[in-house]
C-alpha cells in the first residue's frame, strides 16, 4: 500500500478515534444508574429512565469495541502490517478499507469465519 494512501487512512483512523471519544465523554451521565427514588419520579419515567441508561451503556460498550479496533489498526500501521489480512497475509483492498478502516480480514477470510 502506498505510503499517502496509509496516511490518509491512519487520519481517518485518528479521527474516528478523536469523535468516539467525545461522545464517550458526552455521554458518560447517561450511563449512570437510576435514582431509585419514587418521591422524585414516577414508577413509569423510572422504567424509561432504566431504558435509556441501559441503551446509553450499549452504546458506550459498542464504542469501546470500536476503540479498540481503532487501536488494533493504529497498531499494524506503525508495525508496517496494515492493509494485509491476518490470517492469510493476502492485500485488503483499498475499497474494503473505505468501508471500514479497521478491517483486518480480506473479504475470502472474512466469509470463512462467518
Amino acid at each position: 500500500m502506498e505510503t499517502s494512501v496509509q496516511k490518509n487512512f491512519r487520519q481517518q483512523l485518528l479521527d474516528l478515534r478523536s469523535e468516539l471519544q467525545e461522545l464517550e465523554a458526552l455521554s458518560a451521565d447517561a450511563c449512570k444508574p437510576v435514582e431509585l427514588d419514587q418521591s422524585m419520579v414516577g414508577r413509569l419515567s423510572r422504567i424509561d429512565a432504566m431504558q435509556g441508561a441501559q441503551m446509553a451503556q450499549e452504546a458506550s460498550r459498542r464504542r469501546q469495541q470500536q476503540l479498540a479496533r481503532i487501536s488494533g489498526a493504529l497498531a499494524r500501521i506503525t508495525a508496517g502490517e496494515y492493509g494485509y489480512c491476518s490470517l492469510c497475509d493476502e492485500d485488503i483492498s483499498i475499497g474494503r478499507l473505505g468501508i471500514d478502516p479497521t478491517y483486518s480480514l480480506c473479504i475470502r477470510c472474512a466469509e470463512k469465519s462467518i
